[in-house]
């Protein structure tokens, strides 16, 4: 008899965990998505996996498309089915995997937000009076500087930045190292940071950012941190990290044009990934032409 669904998904979570040891983010995002999939499931008394065919996973994708998912995240969505179903094939819980061949619905593609080197100075321009106003300011620093994802800066220890050499090691997707350059202001901001560090009551963590309390700051006191300093900085927006790792990819490529050295620098994968900040340089220099070039708009007919 084939077993629950239920069943099934607790034993690939422990697989994922265990096996391929993927990172508590990665899980997450597997477990929120195929969570989606079991509901629907539970909800059309399918129990167990070998009742499922590809009509099913259609009949779902429309659901959540009508329920205002986008059509990238169902595109997630369906890649963690597929492996899943995948695992399935493995252990004989499926004869096929119902969710290849099924493509998600197209969904405008939408360009990342990014702050200009103006808008960079003004948030950057924080007085660093306390302790928490100097590891902020590194924070904010680094992300910028070195074009760090949240999780990469949440996860900082104090032996990945060498002060020497001005370089810092960071861990990313697929649980990859990579080096990174890090730049005289952040740098800077490190080192002032460092220093406030001690006057905490406890400092003998290994985490580079740490709360009051002295534990590892939380990627979501880290967001709360970067919306607080938006408004304290007179910011049009809220500024998240994300936003910071975008300017960062988007400035580098407009001033140097090379993609694959900000590939490698994101830690991107596929250059593909990499090749939307081009849709931005492009954009940037669209708008430099329609206000310099004197033909670039055409003269009111009369």
């Amino acid at each position: 008899m084939s077993e629950l669904l239920t069943e099934c998904l607790i034993q690939f979570e422990q697989h994922l965990r265990t096996e391929r040891r993927l990172s508590h983010h990665t899980i997450s995002s597997y477990k929120r998505d195929l969570n989606r999939f079991a509901v629907w499931c539970s909800q059309h008394q399918l129990s167990y996996p070998d009742q499922l065919d590809s009509q099913h996973i259609r009949q779902c994708m429309a659901t959540l498309h009508r329920e205002g998912l986008s059509g990238r995240s169902i595109q997630r969505w369906l890649s963690s089915l597929r492996t899943f179903f995948n695992y399935g094939l493995k252990h004989h819980w499926v004869q096929s995997n119902p969710a290849n061949g099924i493509t998600a619905p197209k969904s405008a593609k939408k360009l990342p937000k990014t702050l200009d080197a103006d808008q960079i100075n003004q948030f950057l321009s924080l007085s660093s009076n306390s302790w928490i106003d100097c590891r902020d300011h590194a924070m904010i620093e680094l992300l910028y500087s070195s074009g760090l994802r949240l999780a990469e800066l949440t996860n900082l220890n104090l032996t990945d930045i060498d002060l020497k050499e001005a370089i810092i090691t960071v861990t990313g997707k697929g649980n990859k190292t990579r080096q990174l350059p890090v730049g005289k202001q952040a740098l800077s901001a490190v080192k002032s940071w460092l220093r406030r560090r001690q006057e905490l009551n406890n400092t003998e963590g290994s985490a580079l950012f740490l709360s009051k309390h002295g534990n590892r700051l939380s990627p979501r006191s880290i967001q709360d941190r970067l919306k607080r300093m938006s408004i304290k900085q007179g910011m049009p927006g809220k500024v998240h990290p994300h936003m910071l790792r975008h300017s960062f990819a988007s400035h580098l490529l407009e001033s140097s044009g090379d993609l694959r050295a900000v590939q490698e620098l994101l830690g991107h994968e596929n250059i593909s990934t990499t090749q939307v900040y081009t849709h931005l340089d492009f954009q940037h220099l669209s708008n430099v032409y329609d206000k310099a070039h004197p033909r670039a708009h055409k003269k009111d007919e009369k």
